[in-house]
């Protein structure tokens, strides 16, 4: 969970951005927007198995131009 202890003389933008890096850094809102909606196992590993071979095909393509 992230938190912020924000002191008297401190601006509040800066805390904000503080705050903004922290909830990035942990990953909260990409993790809330994956759970926003449920996602059936089947199409969870379906996603996972094309990303796989999204990054085989690219590494491939990179091997082919060194030659």
């Amino acid at each position: 969970m992230a938190h912020i202890v924000v002191d008297d003389n401190e601006m509040l933008e800066k805390a904000i951005k503080r705050f903004k890096r922290m909830v990035e850094k942990e990953g909260i809102i990409r993790e809330f927007k994956k759970r926003e909606y449920y996602e059936k196992p089947s199409t969870i590993l379906n996603r996972k198995k094309k990303a796989i071979a999204r990054k085989l095909m690219k590494k491939n393509r990179r091997g082919r131009a060194e030659y």
